[in-house]
């Protein structure tokens, strides 16, 4: 029997770059988006495989239970989970729609937190190592004035999956935390973010995906991309936190 990997926000960005590396390696794929069009156009691009689609909105309350639902009613089995998906706001916190910063939360927070909930059990059972690769970010390790809410989720991803890694110690069952840099994706247009000086030397999405493939594989706890993002994380275990806060809010201002 395949390998399954369930992956979020499979359709553009690090999920469209995950789905492409899984399949590469003969995993049957569950993909959870939005978008059934485009979905529907992946799974044709594999036809040897074993594609399920599920159309769900994540930002909204229910979605993840009904996505573990919908694949027990498939009969599947998943081998590993990838909490990808994920998206950011750019501004002052009392001028962002208040509605928009909620379904931020709901989908980096509770979507992610509640997938990993529900599937755990079955992960624990499965006879070989199972995975779970959850998407943080480099802003996981610092305030972000101008992107507080996002900064926030992020943090909390990160302490969350570093304490399942010893929760699940004894067990078959990994937990991969990847804390990528700026990125070429569609999320710094949906942020309002793609002309300011963190995105001015963004990594290209395939590159992410596969230093934090070749992570998860490997069941490293954190994954951080680049060189300057592991000295920027580095250095804010020791900066005052007011400091660093400076200095986020310093990156997120237009180049």
């Amino acid at each position: 029997m395949n390998k399954t990997a369930l992956i979020t926000g499979a359709t553009s960005g690090l999920g469209y770059e995950f789905v492409k590396m899984f399949a590469a390696d003969g995993y049957d794929l569950v993909l959870v988006a939005r978008n059934r069009t485009k979905m529907e156009e992946i799974k044709n691009q594999y036809p040897n495989l074993t594609v399920t689609v599920i159309n769900k909105d994540l930002s909204q309350p229910h979605a993840a239970k009904e996505v573990y639902e919908d694949v027990k009613a498939a009969g599947i089995t998943i081998n590993t989970l990838v909490n990808n998906a994920g998206f950011g706001l750019m501004g002052n916190f009392e001028e962002l729609d208040i509605r928009k910063q909620s379904e931020m939360i709901q989908l980096n927070i509770s979507a992610l937190t509640e997938l990993t909930y529900y599937f755990l059990p079955e992960l624990k059972k499965n006879t070989h190592t199972s995975r779970i690769l959850n998407v943080a970010s480099t802003a996981a390790f610092q305030p972000g004035p101008l992107m507080a809410v996002y900064y926030a989720t992020k943090a909390y991803v990160l302490s969350f999956s570093e304490a399942l890694v010893e929760e699940l110690a004894d067990t078959d069952v990994t937990v991969t935390t990847l804390c990528p840099g700026a990125t070429k994706t569609s999320f710094a247009s949906i942020a309002n973010v793609a002309n300011t000086k963190m995105f001015s030397r963004a990594m290209s999405s395939n590159e992410v995906a596969q230093q934090g493939y070749r992570g998860l594989l490997a069941g490293k706890r954190v994954v951080i991309t680049g060189s300057a993002n592991k000295l920027g994380a580095y250095a804010a275990k020791f900066l005052p936190r007011r400091f660093a806060a400076k200095i986020a809010k310093y990156v997120a201002k237009e180049a």
